[in-house]
């Protein structure tokens, strides 16, 4: 089956090729569009080439679609602000935070304040400082004592150092007040020992 349509000569009656505008056998000129023989092989033929088109469509199409290049990264471009990472570099995770450890603040143990010492001590009489008195037999005479610094945790020792001309004794638990009792006529000393410190006092005795 012939691609182009064939016409049929109307003097001789021969076909020849529908490209032709004249027989070849005879000569004759064809008129018009001649008279074509085959009609059904000139649409058959038409149909042909339609689908020989239709299929150089789809093997063009379908060769340019396999040989593109394929394009593995397809996305937005690598950020301004992050580093475009090497092929076959793998990102490590970023490091965790490890807060330092604390420090602990030395524990500071205070010292001991050094126990206090005596730095005075004074006999009174009626609150007043005394270091000398007269008295009669058959008297008493009260007296004090003051410690300085005030707070010492000291006991308090009375001491006469003649108990033939007085005696004296404490009159409270702490010490601190005592009562001269007078015995006889003479002069003697009265002492008052608090922490290691003295205080002295001359008691005169005498008889009416």
């Amino acid at each position: 089956m012939s691609i182009v349509a064939e016409t049929k000569c109307a003097r001789c009656d021969r076909k020849y090729s529908g490209v032709r505008s004249r027989c070849p056998y005879c000569g004759a000129r064809r008129i018009g569009r001649g008279k074509y023989s085959e009609d059904a092989d000139n649409s058959k033929g038409k149909m042909l080439i339609g689908v020989l088109v239709l299929a150089a469509l789809v093997l063009a199409t379908g060769f340019l679609i396999f040989t593109a290049p394929e394009d593995e990264n397809v996305g937005p471009g690598p950020s301004m602000s992050e580093p475009e990472q090497e092929p076959g570099e793998i990102e490590d995770d970023p490091p965790i935070y490890t807060p330092p450890p604390a420090v602990e603040s030395p524990t500071i143990i205070p010292e001991p304040s050094p126990p206090l010492e005596v730095r005075l001590v004074t006999i009174t009489y009626n609150g007043k400082k005394t270091d000398d008195f007269t008295e009669y037999v058959g008297k008493t005479v009260p007296l004090g004592v003051r410690v300085e610094p005030v707070g010492i945790q000291e006991e308090i020792h009375w001491l006469s150092s003649d108990r033939s001309v007085f005696d004296v004794a404490a009159t409270n638990a702490d010490g601190t007040t005592a009562l001269v009792t007078p015995i006889g006529r003479g002069t003697a000393t009265l002492t008052v020992s608090v922490g290691g410190v003295d205080a002295e006092c001359t008691v005169r005795i005498k008889v009416r």
